[in-house]
């Protein structure tokens, strides 16, 4: 599998990540002897970064890693990427105090079995907690070795503009952004409009989560909504639902007919444009069993011809408007 920097850094990735997020639930997720078939499947096909976070399965997701790690793969030859901040309390999403994230690395690294994890991201933005504290826990972690390299995730335009730039402000001292992960795929293209624009000013590479419109790009909900897919699932329909309308059929009815015409399967192509558009470096993707990460995987000997790349831009176009970027031209 190709390798790609993540941002501008040094540290080089596989061009897809495995998502680790439904690891340790037991109704939605693999198993031990699931997840150990995903890990070796993606580990031979050339991948390198495995992404999580120690609320996946509420801890579990790296617990479970952390035990196939060495067994399976050697530590060495991986991109361990965790994320801190999100908690479980109904009157704060997230606590990205200087305390609560240095305090939840280690219980990271405990977890996963490791003295150090390659990425480490801020969950999400705490808007209670200055920012300079936020990422002085990640200079802090990164000098102390617990972390080589740090990042965040679900920051917006501004948010992510603010962090970066900070971070910038003092070189040699700060640990530059090296990443943000926010949903993006023909489903969802919003980060577009700021995110991306910002993450390609300021060398920040972007990682995609649920580049396959949490699913329903595969085409397995054209005709329905299959007994065992996530949208039956009473703890996941609510995640699927808003990308089962009208709008989103007319995008994957596209995707369909392009991968007909390429005698490819559309999840195929639609992995496929996600990884290929300016600024991302790695799609993060999940997947149920190992036979249907490696048919995703497959995807690596896949460049959509430039005329699909088209029609899909098309399709799928956001709307543009006043304030958004380069606004002086619409």
């Amino acid at each position: 599998m190709e390798q790609r920097h993540l941002g501008r850094t040094g540290l080089r990735v596989s061009r897809i990540g495995l998502g680790t997020l439904t690891w340790g639930r037991s109704a939605e997720g693999p198993d031990e002897a699931g997840a150990a078939e995903q890990l070796k499947t993606f580990w031979e096909a050339g991948g390198t970064l495995v992404d999580t976070a120690d609320v996946y399965g509420g801890g579990e997701a790296e617990y479970l890693l952390g035990r196939l790690v060495d067994k399976l793969v050697p530590r060495r030859e991986l991109v361990i990427a965790t994320k801190s901040g999100s908690v479980r309390d109904p009157d704060r999403r997230c606590d990205a105090s200087r305390g609560h994230l240095l305090a939840a690395l280690d219980d990271s690294l405990a977890r996963l079995g490791t003295d150090y994890v390659d990425l480490w991201q801020v969950h999400a933005f705490d808007p209670h907690t200055p920012l300079e504290e936020t990422l002085q826990a990640l200079d802090l972690a990164v000098a102390g070795g617990r972390a080589r390299y740090a990042g965040v995730t679900g920051f917006s335009g501004w948010q992510l503009a603010k962090a970066a730039t900070w971070q910038l402000a003092a070189p040699g001292t700060r640990t530059r952004l090296a990443s943000t992960q926010m949903e993006y795929s023909l489903l969802q293209r919003g980060v577009e409009r700021e995110v991306l624009p910002a993450a390609l000013d300021l060398g920040v590479g972007l990682l995609p989560s649920s580049p396959l419109g949490r699913g329903v790009l595969t085409g397995k909900y054209r005709a329905g909504t299959p007994a065992d897919s996530r949208a039956a699932s009473q703890t996941m329909a609510a995640f699927v639902d808003p990308y089962l309308d009208e709008a989103s059929g007319r995008i994957v009815d596209a995707v369909a007919t392009a991968a007909h015409g390429l005698a490819v399967t559309p999840l195929q192509v639609a992995l496929a444009w996600v990884r290929d558009r300016p600024g991302v470096v790695a799609p993060i993707l999940g997947a149920r069993t190992a036979a249907q990460l490696g048919a995703a995987l497959s995807v690596e000997a896949l460049s959509l011809p430039e005329e699909i790349c088209r029609a899909l831009d098309d399709v799928s176009a956001p709307v543009h408007r006043y304030p958004d970027q380069d606004w002086s031209t619409l």
